[in-house]
């Protein structure tokens, strides 16, 4: 057992309202550990996910802040996780390559969408499509 087992546990049973995708609704999501999420990946049994109790999708933390159970964004379910996947597959080469700055990239996208754009908050696949569009235009302009 790693030492971090122990302080997994400790955050455990605490709740928060989070909008849920699959459920299409703010729920009553309850912050749990890798273990219960992910109980074959023993490399995430410490880390904290916030969950749904209706559907029980879940959404991990930004574990590596002062802030570690801050939920990454919104509750997803895969369809809406694979195209946050594959929106991030195009745009962060972009600003890891150094082709772009990031917060560059990150406000022109914002700019073309009229709202205050992160990933993480995609909240169904209609919008995925729309960000996922705008993102290829970019990409379309950079290269």
């Amino acid at each position: 057992m790693r030492k971090n087992d122990n302080n997994a546990r400790s955050f455990r049973g605490k709740n928060m309202k989070i909008y849920c995708c699959e459920c299409k609704a703010e729920v009553q999501a309850r912050l749990t550990d890798g273990k219960e999420v992910h109980p074959h990946r023993k490399d995430l049994y410490y880390l904290p996910f916030w969950k749904c109790g209706v559907c029980k999708n879940y959404v991990g933390c930004h574990h590596k802040t002062k802030n570690r159970t801050k939920p990454l964004g919104f509750i997803s379910n895969s369809e809406i996780k694979n195209a946050r996947i594959k929106i991030h597959a195009i745009l962060d080469p972009i600003w890891k390559d150094g082709f772009v700055p990031r917060g560059k990239l990150y406000a022109e996208l914002s700019e073309k969408l009229g709202y205050h754009y992160h990933t993480g908050e995609i909240k169904s696949i209609e919008e995925a499509r729309k960000v996922y569009g705008v993102v290829k235009k970019i990409v379309a302009k950079v290269f």
